[in-house]
């Protein structure tokens, strides 16, 4: 397969929020490039990209998936990527893959929460970005109103490139802004005339409008602008490109997916619009570390470069293995070779390199600087990983993914299936590191943990359906605490006479409580031999067991010291299990007399909510028990709410807060400290965990 010049390529991926017709724009995309021979449609389940059995019933992209097509000479490389916002991590993983972003912008709907988070993250890599208003072929489509809350949400001024020629049932097509032509689609097909009359002049208004906006951008195009003199179709494509690529304003275009109309145009202004490797690098310089030096190398997008790659997605197959997708920034990857990965100080033997088009698999011999392309069987790499030249190495900052937003509980439907589950779990984590596993150590469950209920759900779909493994998925278990409130003493006195050599234990114990967080202390005060030695271990043992079992309702005992200051014992008849038994005996007496209470964990919360929202949001943290503790103003007209807040109450909360925050809001907990729970809670939690103890009994 022919490998393009970095100047030659243009990588973008296409970002929105869900629903916005992402997947249908790259059929098109793809179709109209003749990269493929049928144009696929999301509602049948046969587009390229989404091929997922997840995806095609659901109707939406859960997974990024990469494509490519040549138009007019260049390679342009396409990432699909999700857009609902249990899934916008994999989004962002994939933007530090391209030079550029396609932005939809529904012409119903404009703006969505989930565009605006995807947004800042295109911002934080510094991707330039042109936008295509989709739709406008739907009932109430509106290309200004669009384009207005564009410019708002985005602080960013706009600029059409192309305006539609009618809207819903009556539109036909698009007018061409740079050359002042009409284009007029029938079954896909372009074709170009004169713009007709009724258009005229809104089209001269936004020429004009074009024009004025790329000379603001100029000092040298300015100066020509005010002196009255017409800027050229080769002044306006110019400036354009170099508005678009510094970022200093947006364009936009419009057009509908599904209907396949303006998409020629839209990978027109891909090529004007969208940097090359080579371009991007002068803007955003490829710098990374000596892995072993630590000094900062900087590499320029050559394929006479040393090697430097970076692993920006990885698909877990049960069958075909691992395969890792990676971007080339410098240098050339070739097939059968070997190379080195500086994050995890391996080698790793590439077998054969090849393109991806969606699942299907395109072999190449070597992969050049600014190509994304995937090789399968990498033992040791993962996700964010960079692959180098063993002799010239480079290390690129490893990617971080945010916090797990919700918890569930997870056992599975067959018994013995507990090791399945596990390594099923851990090979899905190589695939999607935005989910998180572990085994509780409190309660003895596995714990999944993901960015929102629904990400949890496939996740355990996809188990099952690549490792044959069936999942239940219920509410955690809370990791409560008793302890004490006051001093008491008990004795514990263990006889037991059943003919010949008896039992005999008797121990009278203290406890009193410690400060939250101190744990057990034992402390032994026997004197004069009333309690001989080799029996004191016993009765702490004693006292340990009973603790970890749970004294008022099966939760364990922590922060209390106990003393063992007097007791008895027989010559013949004690021994170690009695006086273990005397222990248990004793601090289970003791404990009722201390006034036992239960305690919870409580967390403390960061909650990112937008300026409107503030007000909802600390009334709910309020009904959940929350004590806020401050509000911190944030960029982007967000505030920052500190508080600690019950674990019980936010279990589920990450579907409440996109519900309160229409998907803005975001938050992180992490463990703070143990309080008593509230006496009418208490005793709700207690009659459950009895009752739930007699049916496990029974």
């Amino acid at each position: 397969m022919v490998n393009f010049e970095p100047e030659k390529i243009r990588n973008i991926a296409v970002i929105a929020h869900a629903g916005a017709g992402k997947t249908s724009l790259v059929e098109a995309i793809l179709f109209d490039s003749k990269a493929t021979d049928r144009l696929g449609r999301v509602e049948d389940g046969n587009t390229i990209t989404d091929y997922e059995p997840e995806e095609i019933s659901r109707k939406i992209s859960i997974s990024s998936a990469i494509a490519f097509c040549d138009w007019k000479g260049y390679r342009i490389n396409v990432i699909d990527t999700p857009g609902y916002m249990n899934f916008l991590e994999d989004t962002r993983s994939c933007l530090t893959a391209v030079d550029g972003a396609v932005v939809i912008v529904s012409a119903l709907s404009g703006v969505k929460a989930e565009t605006e988070k995807i947004w800042q993250y295109a911002c934080r890599y510094e991707l330039p970005r042109l936008v295509f208003v989709n739709k406008m072929d739907r009932e109430n489509a509106n290309f200004s109103m669009a384009v207005g809350e564009l410019e708002k949400s985005f602080g960013s001024s706009a600029i059409p490139l192309n305006i539609p020629i009618g809207s819903g049932e009556n539109f036909e097509g698009v007018i061409d802004l740079i050359n002042m032509r009409a284009i007029k689609f029938q079954n896909g097909n372009p074709s170009e005339m004169d713009i007709p009359s009724d258009f005229k002049s809104e089209a001269e208004d936004y020429r004009k409008m074009l024009v004025e906006k790329i000379a603001e951008s100029d000092d040298s195009l300015l100066e020509r602008y005010l002196e009255g003199a017409e800027l050229t179709n080769e002044d306006v494509r110019n400036g354009i490109r170099q508005g678009a690529v510094t970022r200093r304003f947006i364009p936009v275009l419009c057009g509908s997916a599904t209907k396949n109309i303006g998409v020629h145009q839209l990978l027109d202004s891909v090529l004007l619009c969208i940097p090359s490797p080579i371009e991007k690098a002068n803007i955003t310089p490829i710098k990374g570390n000596n892995p072993k030096s630590h000094n900062e190398i900087t590499r320029k997008p050559l394929d006479t470069e040393h090697l430097s790659a970076q692993v920006f997605k990885t698909i877990a197959d049960p069958f075909a293995g691992k395969l890792t997708l990676f971007r080339v920034f410098s240098g050339v990857l070739k097939a059968d070779s070997t190379v080195y990965n500086s994050t995890r100080d391996s080698k790793e033997r590439v077998g054969q390199v090849f393109y991806l088009m969606g699942k299907k698999q395109v072999p190449a011999q070597k992969v050049g600087d600014g190509e994304i392309a995937a090789v399968a069987k990498l033992k040791d790499t993962l996700t964010g990983d960079t692959l180098t030249d063993m002799g010239e190495p480079i290390l690129f900052e490893p990617m971080k993914f945010a916090d797990p937003m919700i918890s569930y509980a997870i056992a599975p439907k067959s018994k013995g299936d507990e090791e399945k589950v596990s390594v099923g779990l851990h090979r899905m984590l190589e695939e999607d590191p935005a989910i998180k596993f572990r085994r509780e150590a409190e309660t003895k469950e596995m714990i999944l943990s993901g960015m929102g209920q629904m990400h949890l759900e496939i996740t355990l779909e996809r188990l099952k359906r690549k490792f044959g493994v069936d999942v239940l998925m219920k509410t955690p278990k809370i990791p409560y605490k008793e302890t004490i409130k006051i001093s008491a003493k008990a004795q514990g006195r263990y006889k037991r006479q059943s003919g010949g050599k008896g039992q005999y234990g008797d121990c009278w114990i203290e406890i009193e409580p410690l400060p939250r967080g101190s744990g057990f202390e034992f402390v032994d005060k026997i004197v004069g031999g009333v309690i001989p030695r080799q029996y004191i271990p016993a009765i702490e043992k004693g006292i340990v067991e009973a603790m970890q079992e749970g004294i008022l309702s099966g939760y364990t005992v922590i922060d209390l010291r106990a003393t063992v200051y007097d007791g008895s014992y027989h010559t013949v008849d004690s021994s170690e299990m009695a006086f273990k038994i005397a222990g248990s005996m004793a601090i289970k007496k003791a404990a009722h007399d201390a006034k036992i209470i239960l305690l919870e964990p409580i967390l403390k919360a960061e909650v990112i909510t937008p300026d409107e929202s503030l007000g909802n949001v600390i009334g709910d943290l309020n009904s959940r028990r929350g004590k806020v503790q401050g509000v911190e103003p944030q960029a982007g007209g967000n505030q920052k709410i500190l508080a600690l807040v019950p674990m019980s109450e936010v279990l589920t909360y990450a579907n409440q807060l996109n519900s309160l925050t229409s998907g803005r809001g975001m938050y992180t907990v992490e463990f703070s400290h143990y309080e008593e729970v509230p006496p009418y809670i208490a005793q709700k939690i207690i009659a459950e965990r009895t009752k739930s103890k007699k049916e496990e009994e029974n």
